[in-house]
């Protein structure tokens, strides 16, 4: 009887430890990893129709979770592009335009409440493991926007004083050859520099075992790690796991790595017994490159590419995986920003949003599999300054006069750069992005009531945010970007 009762007691209390040991590791909020690629274009996942490489990780994603269609970047540029995902702002909202180099004196403002602080507020570990681009100053790194760790580059991978098609020193005396050593930052002190081709093929690996490493350090709480890869920007570094490995050459092989990046960061999960608690997201800051010819990414048949207003710009892959809350193998064709992650991730683990206005909504609903609901309407094309190229309201897009530079005129190849041309818009074009995403006929003339529809739509968006194409610098609604002395 005494022994009954000591097996009793024993597999009484082994199954209460077992029964802690899952609630520490499944707690009610969920961990949530942003995996952001740089330059990596609509066509450029397998689920998404890429050719000569293969992303079965990032597919398996898509498979088990839901994949946008119709899902968009903050701006087609760096800099902007991510100020829109930290604040859920459109980047001209909050004063950030462009690419920031080490001769600009601006970054994110402390005034702006970042994703990264909504999730700190709630007790979460944060990680910002890759590329910044959002101020190099002290005052601007990820530690002082609610980030715990922060390793990675302060700004783009090709913001260097050496060649990026020779890996050569450029003369310190002109052109890029004036700028400063790129430093690779941990916490707010550079711990090395970037000064080859070879420092280069070690950044996504390396990217990678952060963040597994932060992972299995933060598995019995919840955590937000935002990934940020340097990859695919040029110039290309792969490391030798992957050197040579698809039929695409060297742009291929990149993104083999960044998917065997996902892959690692599911096992991590897995190993924790994590996987089921925890909502991973796999999308890009812009689209292709495409002046670096085969270096370059693909627009997956979308017009133009990344720096352009057109859909290769800034529609993008986009998908979420989220076991058990988000139905899997679904494919939603409705609008979706990066610049709605704030709102809808906060509203998905019961945190709170600052009293600054922003231009993100929450689209939840969509990652429920409600495609009744239309959270989002409107997508706002800014690009350059504060210049406003286009609106697109429901399957409808507008593109409005501005001058660009057009990506059909000479194309590099292996690292070279090709040159592109100005066009000039002179009169506003239409097009039905149901039955025309290659945005190949202006339909202007046969639906004038559609474009008095979303000409109200343009009308808001200049009072709010100004538009520089027809001399309004500003609206009622900009914030300033901060200010360094330094």
């Amino acid at each position: 009887m005494k022994k009954y009762i000591l097996l009793t007691l024993m597999a009484s209390l082994f199954f209460s430890c077992k029964t802690m040991q899952s609630q520490s590791k499944n707690p009610t909020k969920p961990n949530v990893i942003i995996v952001f690629i740089d330059d990596e274009g609509y066509g450029d996942v397998g689920v998404y129709g890429a050719t000569g490489f293969q992303t079965p990780h990032v597919d398996k994603m898509a498979s088990e979770g839901m994949r946008f269609t119709n899902f968009y970047a903050a701006q087609p540029v760096c800099s902007a592009s991510r100020a829109g995902i930290m604040t859920g702002c459109y980047p001209n909202r909050v004063g950030i335009n462009g690419a920031l180099f080490p001769f600009h004196n601006t970054g994110l403002n402390s005034d702006e409440y970042t994703i990264a602080e909504m999730f700190k507020d709630q007790g979460y570990a944060t990680a910002c493991i890759g590329k910044w681009h959002l101020g190099w100053q002290k005052e601007f790194l990820p530690l002082q926007h609610g980030f715990d760790e922060f390793i990675g580059l302060p700004y783009s991978n090709d913001i260097w004083p050496y060649s990026s098609q020779t890996g050569e020193r450029l003369p310190k005396d002109k052109g890029r050859g004036k700028l400063p050593d790129l430093p690779l930052i941990e916490g707010n002190k550079t711990i090395s520099y970037i000064t080859s081709f070879e420092d280069q093929d070690n950044l996504t690996t390396m990217y990678t075992e952060k963040s597994v490493e932060f992972i299995n350090k933060n598995a019995d709480k919840p955590f937000f790690l935002y990934l940020p890869h340097s990859m695919g920007h040029i110039p290309l570094g792969v490391s030798d796991k992957f050197k040579g490995k698809s039929e695409q050459g060297m742009y291929g092989d990149v993104m083999m790595e960044i998917d065997w990046s996902v892959g690692e960061i599911t096992k991590a999960l897995k190993k924790n017994n994590i996987e089921d608690n925890t909502i991973v997201i796999f999308t890009s800051d812009n689209g292709p490159w495409l002046s670096f010819g085969n270096h370059a990414g693909s627009s997956g048949g979308l017009k133009e590419g990344k720096l352009s207003s057109w859909e290769g710009g800034q529609r993008v892959p986009f998908i979420i995986r989220y076991p058990n809350k988000i139905p899997a193998g679904t494919v939603c064709n409705k609008l979706g920003c990066a610049i709605d992650l704030l709102p809808t991730l906060a509203a998905m683990s019961k945190g709170k949003l600052s009293k600054n206005k922003i231009d993100g909504v929450d689209i939840s609903s969509l990652f429920k599999g409600d495609f009744t609901s239309d959270p989002r309407e409107t997508i706002l094309y800014y690009y350059g300054k504060n210049n406003l190229n286009g609106v697109r309201k429901g399957n409808w897009k507008l593109i409005l006069p501005h001058t660009y530079k057009s990506y059909q005129n000479d194309i590099g190849n292996d690292r070279k750069n090709g040159k592109r041309k100005n066009v000039v818009i002179t009169e506003p074009q239409l097009f039905d992005m149901t039955r025309d995403p290659g945005e190949q006929y202006n339909v202007i003339a046969t639906y004038p009531e559609k474009e008095k529809e979303l000409m109200k739509v343009v009308e808001y968006a200049r009072r709010e945010l100004g538009d520089l194409n027809v001399g309004l610098a500003k609206g009622t609604g900009n914030r300033a970007a901060g200010h360094s002395n330094n």
